[in-house]
């Protein structure tokens, strides 16, 4: 019976897996939920915030920021936003291949990119593939604090004020539900107003937009502009730790499963071979009576 002894040994080892698994599972679920709330109530403020800066670009003030002007430069900058753990499925992989998708239609046209990391694996991913990262920040935790993000995204955010980059991309992943995430590229500077006008658009309605500044333009541009660029990146890392918890918990439910699956068939075959060693006997017992 040592081939039975093995399949024991196995269906014990993948018994003691599917706790882990569980355990993680619920241990997400939970997380999941706080993460959702906090995404969920930072998304209106971001929202309209972005509105408000896109309807600054349009408004022609008699002070215009420099994130509000273009430049020539042949770089760009990316912020990338990812996870500081692993077992979330293909969340990473898919922001990622995206990013990378960029970066060499980029360096296919002689634009040079540099980079600033927000978790651990897409720090990791950028140093492998040989990009030029700027600064980073990992082990965020399960809260994310504006003080931790704006430091070494202030890097990228110099660098296009003074002209050193034409445009700077934040990529990361949407929530959409528990069961999708969408991984996104967008561009945070220079500020745009496509977007602004295809609400319009949408919404049927044309705006001329103009603005009374108290005390000036300029104090208020600034103070709004940085409020946009800290929202933005506050709200791109909601949804990305929103996004990790749910693919989190639907990985670890889809390894429970499986777990479940692999204990079932190692039993079967745990059960086959016990009858058959039974039967073995049984037939050397019946040959030995029959022979005396």
């Amino acid at each position: 019976m040592a081939a039975g002894k093995e399949i024991r040994g196995k269906i014990k080892s993948v018994e003691n897996t599917k706790k882990i698994t569980k355990a993680m599972e619920m241990v997400a679920a939970s997380k999941m939920r706080k993460a959702q709330e906090r995404m969920r109530s930072a998304r209106p403020y971001a929202e309209k915030i972005r509105n408000i800066a896109a309807n600054l670009g349009k408004a022609n003030p008699e002070y215009t920021h420099a994130f509000m002007k273009t430049n020539d430069s042949k770089s760009v900058g990316f912020i990338v936003v990812t996870t500081d753990k692993g077992l979330c499925g293909g969340m990473n992989t898919n922001v990622l291949r995206m990013v990378t998708t960029q970066l060499r239609e980029l360096q296919a046209s002689g634009v040079s990119a540099s980079a600033v990391a927000i978790g651990n694996k897409g720090l990791g991913f950028l140093n492998r593939v040989g990009a030029r990262v700027v600064s980073h920040v990992t082990q965020l935790g399960d809260t994310p604090h504006l003080e931790k993000l704006i430091g070494p995204v202030k890097v990228l955010l110099d660098a296009y004020a003074k002209g050193e980059v034409s445009a700077v991309y934040l990529g990361y992943t949407r929530f959409i539900n528990t069961m999708k995430q969408e991984p996104v590229v967008e561009q945070l500077l220079p500020l745009s107003a496509a977007k602004m006008q295809a609400e319009a658009h949408a919404s049927g309605t044309q705006h001329g937009w103009d603005y009374i500044y108290e005390p000036d333009a300029q104090t208020v541009i600034d103070d709004l502009l940085l409020r946009y660029v800290e929202a933005l990146i506050y709200q791109a890392v909601a949804e990305n730790m929103a996004s990790e918890q749910s693919a989190r918990m639907v990985a670890m439910k889809a390894a429970t499963d499986n777990a479940g699956s692999v204990i079932g068939e190692l039993k079967l075959v745990y059960n086959k071979t016990r009858q058959a060693a039974i039967t073995k006997e049984l037939s050397e017992i019946v040959a030995g009576a029959a022979a005396v």
